[in-house]
């Protein structure tokens, strides 16, 4: 069975993480091109693997994802994606744990998950579709990152 299939109809939330990276003052969004958040910007980000800290998971993500190096600086916030079907039974629930981080090296190359990939300013984010909660983990991670510049 396919990983995405055995998340589906879960007996368990699933815990997961997402990085906020700022390069240069601006923070990636990148877009999903697969459900459950299908044509929503959110940060780079995926399940946490057994074996894995919470920070090395955020990192493996990333660079799975936009093939980028980072270093994660701290967390930022959590969100609870909680997805119902049409009958109301819990189609997906995943626990995510947003990290605060800093990027390293490389240049984001898109995959099959993902079909788009922005820097933007803070202030971009409000003209897009994003995931529930999106702005406020971005504040919240570039706090941290000022204070630990």
């Amino acid at each position: 069975m396919a990983e995405s299939d055995i998340r589906k109809y879960p007996q368990r939330p699933y815990l997961a993480v997402s990085a906020a990276i700022v390069r240069d003052g601006k923070v990636l969004l990148v877009r999903r091109a697969r459900h459950p958040a299908l044509n929503l910007y959110t940060l780079p980000g995926g399940a946490v693997e057994t074996g894995e800290t919470l920070a090395e998971a955020a990192a493996r993500e990333v660079r799975e994802e936009t093939a980028l190096e980072i270093d994660v600086v701290g967390l930022a916030g959590h969100r609870e994606v909680i997805v119902r079907d049409a009958q109301d039974r819990i189609e997906r629930h995943f626990v995510i744990m947003c990290y605060a981080a800093r990027w390293r090296s490389g240049e984001v190359k898109l995959n099959d998950e993902l079909d788009d990939a922005r820097w933007l300013v803070p202030a971009e984010l409000t003209g897009l579709r994003t995931t529930e909660g999106l702005a406020e983990i971005v504040g919240s991670a570039i706090d941290i990152l000022n204070r630990k510049a």
